[in-house]
């Protein structure tokens, strides 16, 4: 059983940085694995995406730019460094993964989801 365990989440101003954290157990497959985020009264969106060991990092079209997914795989841990929050990147952020061949940013294709990491972005 994969587990996922996030962290790295806290409060910042805007224009501000922070780098979560998300270290994978439990396993020694490759996994796709993407953050999530979902903000209150919205729907839980996909964020970025990557397989471990390298390859196949995509990013929704709306986080491009301030956005940075990364690994370090002997560690089996993923990164997602924001830059230059703004107040509505405030949500709780999900490190997720699955198992296919394929690298899905959609929260349906999810088979394992960790506790979850908050972020508040203050103007």
């Amino acid at each position: 059983q994969v587990q996922l365990v996030e962290s790295g989440g806290g409060s910042v101003q805007a224009d501000g940085s922070l780098r979560l954290s998300c270290v994978a157990s439990g396993t020694t497959k490759r996994l796709c694995m993407v953050w999530f985020r979902q903000a209150p009264g919205k729907e839980r969106e996909g964020v970025a995406n990557l397989f471990t060991g390298g390859g196949n990092i995509h990013y929704a079209a709306s986080m491009k730019g301030r956005f940075t997914i990364s690994e370090d795989n002997a560690n089996k841990t993923v990164y997602l460094q924001m830059n230059s929050l703004k107040p509505d990147d405030t949500a709780m952020y999900y490190c997720a993964a699955h198992e296919y061949a394929y690298c899905f940013l959609e929260p349906s294709m999810v088979q394992y989801w960790g506790q979850g990491t908050q972020v508040t972005v203050s103007s």
